[in-house]
Formats: C-alpha cells, sequence, structure tokens
C-alpha cells in the first residue's frame, strides 16, 4: 500500500511539468519566471565565459561546450605581449621584494607573499604562464597583474594630500603662500603650547602656559575665557594661526569631557584670534586655521591603526639634525635648543603639547611646499 501510495504521487508531480527534460522543467500551471544567464570565468581560457543558468540544473554536455571553446583559443599568456613587456613582467616578479609586489593590483596581501614563496622553491619565472602556478593567482587575475606592473597606477606621495584633507576652513593656495611666519597652536587637558615658525623653517619663539582653571568641577565661561584670553595675550604676531583639530571621537561617551573642553577651547581660541571685522561674508580670507592631528601623525607616520603616538622621539631627532645637519628640516636658536634638550624623554610624559606644536608646524609647511610644487 505504501509503495502504491509513493508511486501514484510521483506521477501526479510529474504531470504538472511539461516540455522536454533538459536545462530546467517549469510548472505547466504556475510558470516560473524567466532566468536570465550568468556567466563563470573559466579556469582553462582567461578570455572565455562559460554561461551557466540561475538554478541548479545545468546542461549535461556543459564541461565537452567549455572544453571545446578553450580548444579555440588555447595561447599562452606569453603570446599577448611583445618581448619587452615581457622581460618587464618578468624582472619584476623575479626581484621585487612582498612590501613592492604589495603595490601592483591584486598582489596585495597573501598573493606576495605566495609568489616569493613560489619563486624561492621553483626558480625564477621563466614565462608568463607560469604565474598560474601560484597558488591564489589564475589566468584573469594574472592579466590583471601584468596590466598593473606595464601601466602602474601614479599614487600621490604622502606630501601630496589635497589641502582640503588637512587644512580647514578653505584658503586660497596664495594666500598661504604669501604667508612668511605662521604660530601653531595645540590644546591640552592643563595648558597651551604654541610655536612661531617663519617660512624659512626656523624657530622664533617655543613655549607652554598652563592654564589652571581647565578641566575644574565646572565649565565656567568666565574662567575658560580668563585663561584662553591670558594665553592669546602672550602669542606673538602672525600671518595665520593654526590650531590643531583634535582627534578624539564624539561618539566615545567616556571621553565626553575631553571632547567638550577641546571643543571649548578651541571656539575660544578662534573668537580671540580672528578680527572683529572678519564676517563669513567678508572678503577677508581668514587668518585662523584648523589642522587635523590625524593629517599630521601621518606626515611622521605617528599612527598605530586609527590612533596617533608620543611624537617626542621625532622632536629629538628635529632638534639633533638641527645642529648637525647642515640642510636641517628646522632649526632653533641655541636659547631654545638648551631650555628644552631634556624635556622630551620617552616616557616622561611631558611637553606632549610643545611635540605636537612643532611637528604641526612643520607638517604645514611641508605639505604646503608639495601641495604648490
Amino acid at each position: 500500500m505504501w509503495f502504491t501510495r509513493r508511486f501514484l504521487s510521483s506521477v501526479v508531480k510529474r504531470s504538472c511539468y511539461g516540455g522536454p527534460s533538459g536545462l530546467f522543467r517549469r510548472p505547466q500551471l504556475l510558470s516560473m519566471p524567466e532566468l536570465e544567464p550568468q556567466y563563470l570565468q573559466c579556469t582553462c581560457c582567461w578570455r572565455s565565459r562559460v554561461p551557466v543558468v540561475g538554478f541548479e540544473t545545468l546542461y549535461p554536455d556543459l564541461t565537452s561546450s567549455a572544453s571545446a571553446h578553450c580548444s579555440r583559443d588555447n595561447r599562452p599568456l606569453d603570446a599577448y605581449y611583445t618581448s619587452d613587456q615581457r622581460d618587464t613582467i618578468l624582472n619584476l616578479l623575479n626581484t621585487a621584494a612582498p612590501s613592492v609586489l604589495a603595490g601592483v593590483k591584486l598582489l596585495r596581501g597573501r598573493k606576495s607573499l605566495n609568489i616569493v614563496a613560489y619563486r624561492d622553491r621553483h626558480g625564477p619565472f621563466t614565462t608568463l604562464e607560469s604565474l598560474v602556478n601560484v597558488p591564489m593567482v589564475k589566468h584573469k587575475s594574472a592579466v590583471t597583474v601584468f596590466n598593473s606592473i606595464l601601466n602602474p597606477v601614479q599614487r600621490p606621495s604622502k606630501g601630496t594630500i589635497p589641502l582640503g584633507r588637512f587644512i580647514s576652513p578653505e584658503v586660497g593656495l596664495s594666500r598661504l603662500e604669501g604667508s612668511s611666519s605662521i604660530v601653531s597652536i595645540v590644546c591640552g587637558i592643563n595648558g597651551i603650547a604654541w610655536i612661531h615658525v617663519d617660512r624659512g623653517m626656523a624657530v622664533l619663539d617655543w613655549q607652554q602656559a598652563d592654564c589652571p582653571n581647565f578641566l575644574r568641577d565646572k565649565y565656567e565661561a568666565s574662567a575658560y575665557l580668563t585663561d584662553v584670553a591670558t594665553v592669546v595675550s602672550l602669542l606673538p604676531s602672525a600671518d595665520l594661526y593654526v590650531i590643531e583639530k583634535s582627534a578624539v571621537s564624539l561618539h566615545n561617551k567616556d571621553l565626553f569631557s575631553v571632547v567638550a573642553h577641546m571643543r571649548t577651547v578651541e571656539a575660544m581660541l578662534f573668537a580671540l584670534l580672528e578680527p572683529r571685522n572678519s564676517l563669513p561674508e567678508s572678503d577677508i580670507p581668514p587668518r585662523v586655521l584648523n589642522m587635523s592631528r590625524v593629517a599630521v601623525g601621518r606626515h611622521f607616520g605617528l599612527m598605530v591603526g586609527f590612533s596617533r603616538t608620543s611624537g617626542a622621539q621625532t622632536v629629538q631627532r628635529l632638534m639633533t639634525e638641527s645642529v648637525t645637519h647642515k640642510s636641517p628640516r628646522i632649526t632653533f636658536p641655541p636659547n631654545l635648543l638648551v631650555k628644552y634638550r631634556h624635556s622630551f624623554q620617552l616616557g616622561s610624559g611631558t611637553g606632549e603639547e610643545l611635540c605636537a606644536a612643532l611637528l604641526q608646524a612643520v607638517a604645514f609647511f611641508e605639505l604646503l611646499s608639495s601641495a604648490s610644487g
């Protein structure tokens, strides 16, 4: 009885479908939607595309048709390049370090290491076709690699990022180039540091002032104004004042008090340093600018992930080069070298704002020079 029921059920199900067997079968009553062919890359022929349907049932002769297609164009990859192009590609594949190979399109990560491991084990590549023997490299990706080697993409260097990426508000390049000196200002938890640097990369002044009213029990506006105004009265005259744009996230609730503190001091500095008649709709260009802390960190290689490490060692090196190099990146007067020669010892935890102010000034002029060049 059970067998009879199963047999009758299968007969009923078959009667619901019509048409010959093949790609797929459709029910006669409830027709399925039309399925457009999708394509898979053939691993035998880097130019061919093998049509398959978007369903699990395939033509029984799919494999034979793919083989027939590949047999019509089975030339090796070397046949598509000139001898000079092959030599250029093979020279890089056989000599480049993993870090260099990672700069080639599609070779970042494990593929570059696989290429080095393969040539160490089997010897240098003698043909372009042999690259497909490397794990994770197929014909299609090999062609992309070859074309990337022959026509490398020119990426901007570290010093040529657009000005809008690290300076705000937007200021014309001519205005920046015409500035003879800047004052770089960095706000800390308990004070404000600044450095005065001229266009010849010479330090004119370098100081830090304590602000006793910062981060007290209450954010008293009058107390903040007193501290910030005192610092502003000590700042030397300059064409531009560059204030560090903090990288503290607004979304971190645990650091909300620090964010509020930084934004408060930043706003007061802008208000006190900008001329009274410099309205947004006026033609007077701003002289108070923000500079991204992250951009400065990237310029000096101080970023670890999204965090910036201490710049104390970098500042110590710049101070040493000022005395030992004929053409240092920045020069210091002897009195400041003596004053700060022991202020940036690693692990001391002091002088971070002074370091940040100096690095910001150097990065400003160097990035500006790269952008204008």
